[in-house]
C-alpha cells in the first residue's frame, strides 16, 4: 500500500532509460512568449500585475534602490516554484517540486551564493550578525554557535518546507480517491466535493509556498548586505 502511494512521485517516465519526468520542469518556459504579444492578453496582464507587485517588495527588503535589477532573480525564483507547483496539480504531470532533487538544489545553491558574496565583501557585517546587539558577554559564544548552526540549516529547512507541503496534500488527494471504489453515490459525491475542496486548498499552499520561499530567501539576501 505504502509502495504504491508513494509511486505517484517516482520518475518512472522513461525512454531509453532517461527519466523525462524531470522535463516538466521546463513546462513554465511555455508561458513566456505571451510577454512579446503586439496585444497583451488579460492573463499576461495579471502576471504583469504580479510581477510589479513582488518588484517593489523585493526592492524595499533588498534596499536596492540604486540596483533595481536585484529583484529579477527572486522574481524568476517566485515564478519558476509557482509553475511547477501549479503544473503538479493537473493530472499525469509529474510534479518536480516535491522532490528534494530540485528544492535542495535551488535553495543550496542560494544559500552558498549569499554566504560567499556576505563573507568576501561584508565580513565585518556578517560577524557583528553572529551576536544581536545588547547580548550578555557570557552568552556571546552561545550566540555565535547558535547563530551559525541557524544559518547552516538554511537550505535544508527552505527545501524540506516545500517538498513536505507538496506531498502532502498529493497524498491527501490520492489517498481519498483510493477509497472511492468501495463507496455508494452519496457518499462518492460527498468525496468529490471533499477532493474539489482540497485541489482549491493545494492551488492556495501552491501559491503560498512559493511566496514564503521567495521571500525567505529575499530576507537571507538582506543579511549579507
Amino acid at each position: 500500500m505504502m509502495n504504491n502511494l508513494f509511486s505517484i512521485f517516482d520518475p518512472s517516465t522513461n525512454i531509453l532509460n532517461l527519466s523525462l519526468n524531470w522535463m516538466s520542469t521546463l513546462i513554465g518556459m511555455m508561458f513566456i512568449p505571451f510577454s512579446f504579444w503586439l496585444i497583451p492578453n488579460r492573463h499576461f496582464l495579471i502576471w504583469k500585475f504580479i510581477i510589479m507587485k513582488l518588484h517593489s517588495e523585493f526592492k524595499i527588503l533588498l534596499n536596492s534602490e540604486k540596483n533595481k535589477g536585484s529583484t529579477l532573480i527572486f522574481i524568476s525564483l517566485f515564478s519558476f516554484i509557482l509553475f511547477n507547483n501549479f503544473l503538479g496539480l493537473f493530472p499525469y504531470i509529474f510534479t518536480s517540486t516535491s522532490h528534494l532533487t530540485i528544492s535542495l538544489s535551488m535553495s543550496l545553491s542560494l544559500w552558498l551564493s549569499f554566504m560567499m558574496f556576505g563573507w568576501i565583501n561584508n565580513s565585518k557585517h556578517m560577524f557583528i550578525h553572529m551576536i544581536p546587539q545588547g547580548t550578555p558577554s557570557i552568552l556571546m559564544p552561545f550566540m555565535v554557535l547558535i547563530e551559525t548552526i541557524s544559518n547552516i540549516i538554511r537550505p535544508g529547512t527552505l527545501a524540506i518546507r516545500l517538498t513536505a507541503n507538496m506531498i502532502a496534500g498529493h497524498l491527501l488527494l490520492t489517498l481519498l480517491s483510493s477509497t472511492g471504489n468501495s463507496m455508494s453515490n452519496y457518499f462518492l459525491f460527498f468525496l468529490l466535493t471533499v477532493q474539489i475542496l482540497l485541489l482549491i486548498l493545494e492551488s492556495a499552499v501552491a501559491i503560498i509556498q512559493s511566496y514564503v520561499i521567495t521571500i525567505l530567501s529575499t530576507l537571507y539576501s538582506s543579511e549579507t548586505n
